[in-house]
């Protein structure tokens, strides 16, 4: 094994921009208001197991049932794109929601160990020589994502109603931006 913290902290770095759990905070807090809670370390672990599952096999196991990393990249943005209309329209798509299911779709994935999170695992892992790198990254970002998740509803106090109200309609647009670039980049 190689470790080398350059390396582990541009990867950390990179990934902490693809994973945006700070952006992602009026979706949890939406999906928390729904749900009554979140389930932290389910939601770690399953991303987790997404993020680095995907590192050693996701090419392999795209290939194999046939769909190109574009295609996925689309499907993660129609997902991405629904809930950017549902945090700026007030619209519920995610009916029913109970904290099990909201653990994995859409907090998990694609919000976590989405699309955009899975194909730059790829190009990380043609772009770095030591796996093992990627891996510690994967797993620093993993503990920043358990950390605001565990104190989602104090960020959701500090902030009142209407800072999450305000932050929920930005991001949204943000993300329906997102959603936008991740259609537009791989549709071609």
């Amino acid at each position: 094994m190689d470790f080398n913290g350059k390396d582990i902290g541009a990867i950390t770095m990179i990934l902490f921009a693809v994973i945006d759990i700070t952006g992602g905070l009026p979706v949890l807090v939406d999906i928390q208001q729904k749900t009554g809670r979140l389930k932290s370390e389910q939601i770690v672990v399953v991303s987790g197991i997404i993020m680095i599952v995907f590192l050693f096999l996701g090419e392999s196991i795209l290939k194999l049932i046939g769909i190109d990393i574009a295609s996925f990249a689309i499907a993660g943005a129609f997902i991405i794109f629904f809930l950017a209309l549902e945090m700026i329209l007030g619209i519920k798509f995610f009916k029913g929601e109970s904290a099990e299911t909201a653990s994995i779709v859409p907090i998990a994935f694609p919000l976590i160990a989405g699309a955009g999170t899975l194909t730059t695992l790829l190009s990380l892992r043609s772009q770095y020589q030591h796996i093992e790198n990627i891996i510690v990254a994967i797993l620093i970002n993993l503990v920043i994502v358990y950390l605001v998740l565990r104190n989602t509803h104090r960020i959701e106090k500090l902030l009142g109603i209407g800072g999450i109200n305000i932050l929920r309609k930005i991001f949204g647009v943000i993300l329906l931006a997102l959603a936008v670039k991740l259609f537009k980049t791989n549709a071609y």
